[in-house]
């Protein structure tokens, strides 16, 4: 065999090893896209849920204004930030946003009417729901940004990655306060 035989040899199994890894970059870009729309499908369901729930529990809580005006707040914020697609202002948006939700249901406790009113069960078990769906997208979303971002840094896809502008894309984080232990004592003594 001739020498430039061999070069081009070694070219053409270059170039296939290439699109290989081209293809394989493709598809965990698209995999971290999907896994956005899906979160995304879940944050505007929610969205649309929480203003019949306020409206449902301003007919019974007269002087809790300021917990409910929180939680479209926090709505509000979730909004941009999914809408603009900034991660970091969509960790901190869903937390005040848990937060008002689980100061809404707590305060709706005091309420016994309320409690009983089917138009609210509804919407607390529908909104409970969609916030264990966003829950397992989110975890779902990290899984393919990690896949993404390892990818993109290992060696030798992270010269593919670089000559056709494959990224990293951030990870979608919380609090603290989210992922500390629960205070079971705490529980108990209310």
């Amino acid at each position: 065999m001739s020498g430039g035989l061999l070069l081009l040899i070694a070219f053409a199994l270059l170039a296939v090893f290439g699109i290989f890894v081209f293809n394989q970059l493709v598809t965990l870009k698209h995999n971290v896209g999907k896994a956005w729309a899906n979160i995304d499908i879940l944050l505007k369901q929610r969205h649309d849920e929480l203003p019949k729930l306020v409206e449902t529990c301003k007919q019974y809580m007269q002087f809790e204004q300021e917990t409910l005006e929180k939680v479209m707040q926090a709505r509000n914020q979730v909004a941009s930030a999914r809408e603009s697609h900034n991660i970091a202002a969509l960790g901190q948006a869903e937390n005040a946003l848990r937060t008002g939700l689980g100061n809404l249901f707590a305060v709706a406790e005091a309420y016994p009417e309320l409690k009983t009113n089917q138009t609210f069960q509804h919407l607390q078990a529908r909104i409970t729901g969609l916030e264990n769906a966003i829950a397992d997208r989110r975890e779902f979303y990290n899984d393919s940004v990690n896949v993404n971002n390892v990818r993109v840094e290992q060696f030798p896809d992270t010269v593919v990655a670089r000559l056709f502008g494959f990224r990293q894309f951030p990870l979608l984080r919380f609090a603290a306060a989210e992922k500390k232990d629960v205070d079971l004592k705490q529980l108990f003594n209310n």
